[in-house]
């Protein structure tokens, strides 16, 4: 039997306020365990919240990115739970009515685009975090999270792969942190990801059931977990079993998942609206104050690229993952005039030689002006590209500009024709074989001809030239 993938994405984004959602204590990640906490985050009674109007900007923010509806009213609601490190016993959300209704994000996965619905977007407080690594049998509990604004981002089950789900995370990671309502640092918890996975047999309408996997700090870990549940179902469907709803952790080391409490339904938390907090109201002079701050899109962006510059959607991709990428980019392709190289060049080289050393665009050694000086001598025939890539390595070692590299090292590309001539001429009278090869059909003698007059050039032969002045001398 085949089987269908269904997912859907729970995205929790801590935002980037400097104070807590409904108490004036700090969020700042780092701190000595419960030095950032006020009468509100550890529940003393009668202490009672008070929005925060920045949180409410950054989830309109978001809503207007995303297109989607954005509630004139919205209710918050006290969600009934316990957790050791939930001081109050419920955590303040938004259930029925949320700040931010339906909308849709675009995904890129290859060269095709789709497009996610998100189900809402909703205002909440993050529990705390409870410590075991240094208590040695027992847990600490450290509250300075506790109180954190939270959007939590619900997308539809629009998804049938893991690879849909990575790029729809990608995506919604990199929208977040280009509108600068979140760090985005999975590392410190500033983005989280449940993916709720089922499967079913192809063409069957009904959804299977699903189980969620909590708590995915890494693209890498969500793209595992999903797999792993996925054949997981799979196998206990086709041996008899049945799945149970349930909430599941994924171990990395293992590969697997496991299943660490039935899942519950809105109904077991008991959602009331809070007494202590009005309806919030949205009015039409703020929507339009965030929507006058807002910057160009990643969306737009792309398309602009596209329409700009010639890049393919795959390329233009790239380029919009983060608005420093886009930037750097934009700043070499107007310097040049050359989109499309420019876009090679900091896709492929820059981005590989960044990856190698753990750096981040903003660290580069290579500024955009120095890198549009490298692409300016490889658009005029100044350089080859073995060569440029030699003047790269120097650029990112040192402080030179490419045209002031190109004269100290003597790299410029050989373009007369009456050199290269002679080169040809050396190479063809040095080496018969290929020629008759060539004569007789093998493409490839070409190539092993057109090498040795590079290798008599040191490199610096333009290469085009070489290959027609061969054809030319073998015809």
């Amino acid at each position: 039997m085949k089987w269908e993938v269904v997912i859907g994405l729970e995205v929790h984004v801590q935002l980037s306020t400097v104070s807590k959602i409904f108490s004036g204590a700090s969020t700042a990640f780092g701190a000595e365990p419960n030095t950032q906490t006020a009468v509100v985050d550890i529940a003393l009674p009668g202490a009672l919240p008070v929005m925060n109007k920045a949180a409410v900007d950054k989830a309109i923010r978001l809503g207007l990115a995303l297109d989607a509806v954005i509630n004139r009213k919205s209710i918050f609601a006290r969600k009934n739970y316990f957790y050791p490190d939930l001081p109050k016993g419920y955590q303040i959300s938004q259930f029925e009515l949320p700040i931010v209704g339906m909308g849709e994000l675009a995904i890129q996965v290859g060269e095709e685009e789709k497009r996610i619905r998100v189900t809402r977007a909703h205002l909440e407080e993050d529990a705390g975090k409870s410590l075991h690594e240094d208590f040695h049998g027992r847990t600490g509990i450290d509250l300075n999270r506790a109180g954190t604004p939270l959007l939590e981002i619900v997308s539809e089950p629009d998804m049938r792969s893991p690879e849909e789900a990575v790029a729809y995370a990608r995506a919604l990671h990199t929208l977040v942190t280009w509108l600068g309502i979140c760090d985005g640092n999975m590392q410190e918890g500033s983005f989280r990801v449940d993916a709720n996975v089922s499967v079913r047999p192809f063409g069957q309408a009904e959804f299977g059931t699903r189980r969620e996997i909590k708590n995915l700090n890494s693209f890498r870990f969500l793209q595992q977990a999903i797999e792993a549940e996925i054949q997981w179902q799979i196998d206990t469907i086709e041996d008899g079993g049945r799945v149970q709803q349930a909430t599941v952790l994924f171990d990395p080391d293992k590969g697997e998942t496991r299943a660490m409490r039935s899942k519950e339904d809105a109904h077991d938390y008991r959602y009331f609206p809070d007494p202590d907090l009005l309806p919030l109201r949205v009015s039409e002079e703020q929507i339009e104050r965030v929507r006058g701050e807002m910057p160009e899109l990643p969306g737009q962006m792309k398309a602009r690229f596209i329409a700009e510059f010639g890049l393919s959607a795959y390329d233009a991709n790239l380029l919009t993952a983060s608005r420093a990428i886009a930037a750097y980019f934009e700043a070499v392709a107007r310097a040049t005039g050359q989109g499309k190289l420019a876009a090679n060049w900091v896709s492929g080289e820059l981005a590989a030689r960044l990856n190698r050393d753990g750096l981040d665009i903003a660290q580069s050694p290579i500024s955009a002006e120095r890198l549009a000086g490298l692409v300016a001598r490889i658009a005029d025939g100044t350089l080859s590209s073995k060569l440029a890539k030699q003047v790269f390595d120097a650029l990112w070692d040192g402080e030179l500009e490419a045209d002031a590299v190109i004269e100290r090292d003597g790299l410029k590309q050989v373009s007369d024709a009456g050199a290269i001539e002679k080169l040809v001429d050396e190479a063809l009278a040095a080496n018969p074989k290929a020629v008759e090869e060539f004569r007789a059909g093998k493409e490839k003698a070409l190539n092993a001809l057109a090498g040795q007059v590079m290798k008599a050039s040191k490199g610096k032969a333009n290469p085009a030239q070489v290959q027609e002045i061969l054809r030319a001398k073998l015809a």
